[in-house]
């Protein structure tokens, strides 16, 4: 992907969910603890996007981006915060923002929403659909097929099958799945990853023949 984002949150807990999550998505990510040090960056460094949390040391998510805009950045930039008005997001937006995701968040909404902003600004496409072996899993519509069987999932069933089938033949491990698919205030020391795999097995792969586990790793979506 070669794709590098800034992520700037001063919030450890957080800053960690999002930077993990987008690593493991593929991106290269740099972390900023403050506003003054999220603009030095921004204005030495071409990323591709950026996420700024509003609620900074030494300069706020708004003044940030307004001096990159007045400077001249371009960069797609995610704004995060706890306030979730009207005011508040119309501000966000008008202070030079592209987007803005309000708190807690599922890891899953924000990188779809990156993923957008940057589609927006490269004017890349996106895929519409994902195929494994006879599984097709639909974006648009959100229908998902094995064969000509037409698969009813809860949300978080279909994010848990997008995520493995846009891994696929890759292992991907309990915690990747949790950050992926649960925000970031969700207690990890849960089995609800078990759970959520049976349930998902149950519907997707009663043959067994599409959803493995490893020992020890995590799962792994691969055609037989």
């Amino acid at each position: 992907m070669n794709m590098r984002i800034l992520v700037v949150e001063d919030d450890k807990k957080i800053a960690s969910f999002v930077i993990n999550g987008l690593k493991q998505s593929g991106y290269a990510v740099d972390h900023a603890l403050d506003g003054e040090d999220g603009y030095a960056r921004a204005q030495t460094i071409g990323y591709d996007a950026l996420v700024v949390d509003i609620m900074l040391p030494k300069l706020d998510g708004l003044s940030l981006v307004r001096q990159l805009r007045a400077s001249g950045g371009r960069a797609p930039v995610l704004i995060l915060s706890a306030k979730a008005s009207v005011e508040d997001r119309v501000k966000g937006l008008q202070s030079g923002g592209d987007d803005y995701l309000t708190k807690p968040f599922a890891f899953s909404e924000l990188l779809a929403r990156i993923q957008a902003l940057i589609r927006r600004a490269t004017q890349t496409p996106e895929p519409t659909r994902l195929n494994v072996g006879d599984l097709t899993l639909d974006l648009v519509t959100r229908e998902v097929r094995r064969g000509a069987e037409l698969i009813e999932l809860q949300p978080r069933e279909f994010g848990l099958l997008e995520y493995l089938m846009r891994h696929a033949n890759r292992p991907v491990t309990k915690t990747m799945i949790l950050e992926h698919i649960f925000d970031y205030s969700f207690d990890p020391q849960t089995n609800v990853i078990d759970v959520l795999v049976h349930r998902l097995r149950g519907k997707v792969d009663k043959d067994h023949q599409l959803i493995h586990t490893i020992r020890g790793v995590g799962y792994v979506l691969r055609p037989a």
